[in-house]
């Protein structure tokens, strides 16, 4: 378990006095959370980079660094998670652009993104709380329900949220997608969090049900 940020940065900054060549971090999930004092610890250091070059880069350098490899398992492989490399209390989930059954790292999540770590050849940017809020309604971890309560306090952009979460249906193709969004905030709102797009779900998820009853009854 990683209970400091400080630690995180210190693992930054080992990563940079080893590499070779540029390579751009976006964290997600419990780190950013620790960062913004959401989360007393997390277990997992979740990076997305978005070229195979940076991802061959890390997976290399992480393996001189003493980190082991290790294959993901059935609960981890449905989130496209890359590989996992663990050493001592640190382990770093990395992903190569795609997160949560083909989630994709966006162009407009990059944006979003605070860059807190500018060293010679690693930079490193925490994705926003409305994007992180977003990548736990696609999962089913223990805890994602009261991650996303707490992040829910810090700041939402419902707005870009809704925005992102059409965007990345259309880009997929998986209008299936709604549906898993719908039933987690279904148990927010359970829990008294006021959604403020929650109309809009439901009219994309009626949408979703609506053409899902014609092309079967036209099977």
């Amino acid at each position: 378990m990683i209970s400091n940020f400080n630690d995180l940065n210190k693992l930054f900054k080992e990563i940079d006095d080893n590499l070779k060549e540029k390579v751009h971090f976006y964290v997600i999930g419990g780190a950013v959370m620790l960062y913004h004092k959401l989360k007393v610890s997390t277990k997992d250091v979740d990076i997305v980079v978005d070229s195979p070059e940076e991802f061959r880069a890390m997976e290399r350098l992480l393996k001189e660094l003493g980190f082991e490899s290790k294959i993901p398992t059935i609960e981890y492989k449905k989130f496209d998670l890359n590989e996992i490399f663990v050493r001592d209390d640190y382990r770093i989930d990395l992903f190569q652009r795609t997160v949560c059954k083909g989630f994709i790292l966006s162009k407009n999540m990059m944006e979003r993104a605070e860059t807190i770590t500018k060293l010679n050849n690693l930079s490193v940017s925490l994705c926003s709380t409305t994007d992180i809020f977003m990548f736990k309604t696609f999962t089913e971890r223990p805890g994602d329900i009261d991650d996303c309560l707490s992040l829910a306090r810090k700041e939402i952009d419902w707005n870009s949220m809704l925005l992102e979460i059409k965007e990345q249906i259309k880009t997929s193709g998986q209008k299936v997608w709604i549906t898993y969004i719908g039933e987690r905030l279904d148990l927010l709102e359970d829990k008294d969090l006021v959604i403020p797009i929650i109309k809009d779900i439901d009219k994309l998820r009626d949408e979703y049900f609506d053409d899902l009853e014609k092309r079967q009854s036209s099977q």
